[in-house]
């Protein structure tokens, strides 16, 4: 039998997928695909992934069919670096506004129109989505959002004459929570049909993940400058700014988004539980 694994591109979650051994997992029946976060989150979903890395909004969606990797998420207390918002006005000011929305992660999507409506009260956002390109965001609309690697480069070289909020550090301000990005999630069956399979894949994202920690991302950076550039010291505070644990805060921090994604009605059923993977006491003493 064999695992299907998502395999996701982003810079963030680089550190839990950098040093795996594919070929040691591959032997072991784990099979990788390269997807984008819709055809993961979609893939997962419908049963053609059985485990990824996916976002938060789409893990929320699916709850009751799916258990999270422990101690494995992208956080953040705070500035997150790579989710930003772009406006000519400041936020306060937004009401009646045209926004921009990156057709790239439902996650930041909502992170954004939730922050809107409970902590600055905006109720009247006309939300356009299109492609992430911030000169037809900007010429066609009052602020835009972007993710990922484009807010990143849209950070190398910002336009002065706009505001830029980092939505991670905006939501740790009014919470005093941290911010889950992406979970490690698997569903039901896999966990049911190939535990010793889970548990490998698990063992191995833990043996990346703690790799990196103690590299201090060195060789890690190093390959991320070859593809998208930047210097080491942009990408070593950008590393450091991200949590890749999840222990209580960081489930304290993503029930209370799943509470507000059902308060406005972004969610049709509450989430008010998260139900994480174990495989018995071993779990604990993974090396």
């Amino acid at each position: 039998m064999s695992i299907r694994i998502g395999e996701i591109s982003y810079t963030n979650i680089i550190p839990a997928f950098h040093f795996l051994n594919k070929r040691k997992l591959e032997s072991q029946g784990c099979l990788f695909y390269p997807k984008v976060p819709a055809q993961l989150n979609e893939g997962i979903k419908e049963g053609s992934i059985d485990a990824a890395g996916i976002s938060s909004f789409a893990y929320g969606e699916n709850a009751g069919n799916l258990e999270l990797l422990p101690d494995l998420s992208v956080s953040s207390y705070g500035k997150v670096g790579s989710i930003l918002f772009f406006s000519k006005k400041r936020m306060e000011e937004l009401e009646g506004s045209s926004i921009a929305l990156t057709s790239s992660s439902a996650t930041s999507v909502h992170l954004l129109k939730v922050i809107l409506a409970e902590f600055y009260g905006l109720k009247r956002i006309d939300y356009q989505t299109m492609q992430p390109d911030s000169e037809t965001m900007k010429a066609e609309h009052d602020a835009f959002l972007l993710i990922g690697d484009d807010a990143i480069r849209e950070s190398w070289n910002p336009d002065p004459s706009l505001y830029c909020y980092d939505l991670g550090e905006l939501w740790y301000k009014h919470t005093g929570l941290p911010m889950t990005y992406a979970v490690f999630a698997v569903r039901n069956e896999a966990s049911e049909n190939e535990p010793d399979i889970i548990k490998s894949l698990f063992k191995a994202f833990h043996y990346s993940k703690a790799l990196s920690l103690y590299s201090c991302f060195e060789q890690m950076i190093r390959d991320v400058q070859i593809e998208h550039g930047g210097s080491p010291d942009f990408w070593d505070n950008y590393f450091r700014g991200l949590h890749y644990d999840f222990r209580e805060r960081e489930k304290q921090g993503l029930l209370y988004y799943f509470k507000l994604l059902y308060k406005y009605d972004f969610f049709k059923t509450p989430v008010n539980h998260i139900q994480l993977w174990t495989a018995g006491n071993e779990v604990q003493y993974l090396f």
